[in-house]
């Protein structure tokens, strides 16, 4: 497995970001086409397009909220209890002072960059894009939705 790093850490799921996505977007262009096309049946084709248009977003809002959601509280889980071992506190008053982003970006870096990141994060508001640019060495996380 290639090591992971800024600039690959990103994550696709071939089936939905590859082929069915595509495929939903070569219909809605077919339907759209037809609609000027086929004046006889202008509006099967725009019910047509209209039914492809909504699958398509139904089909990229569904699993990007759920997926996403999940992931925010895992990842959410994984700073307190990061913290609670590195610092031997709990982490609430912290996390309330910081992104999201920041806390999602603080989980690549080891446990040294760590403190000095969350640090930077809190008094110089460094945020979650310049955290990932910042480390050094990146704490793989392969296991993502």
């Amino acid at each position: 497995m290639e090591s992971q790093n800024y600039k690959n850490h990103r994550k696709f799921y071939a089936p939905h970001h590859f082929v069915f996505l595509p495929l939903l977007i070569i219909l809605e262009g077919i339907g759209i086409y037809k609609v000027f096309k086929d004046e006889q049946n202008q509006l099967s084709w725009i019910l047509f397009s209209v039914i492809i248009f909504l699958i398509f977003y139904l089909a990229i809002m569904v699993r990007q909220h759920y997926a996403l959601g999940l992931q925010n509280r895992i990842v959410r889980l994984e700073f307190r209890q990061r913290y609670f071992e590195i610092f031997g506190l709990r982490s609430d008053g912290v996390e309330e002072k910081l992104a999201f982003s920041q806390i999602a970006a603080l989980r690549f870096a080891y446990d040294d960059e760590f403190k000095v990141f969350l640090e930077k994060a809190l008094k110089e508001k460094m945020t979650g894009d310049q955290i990932k640019r910042s480390i050094t060495k990146w704490r793989a996380d392969h296991h993502r939705v």
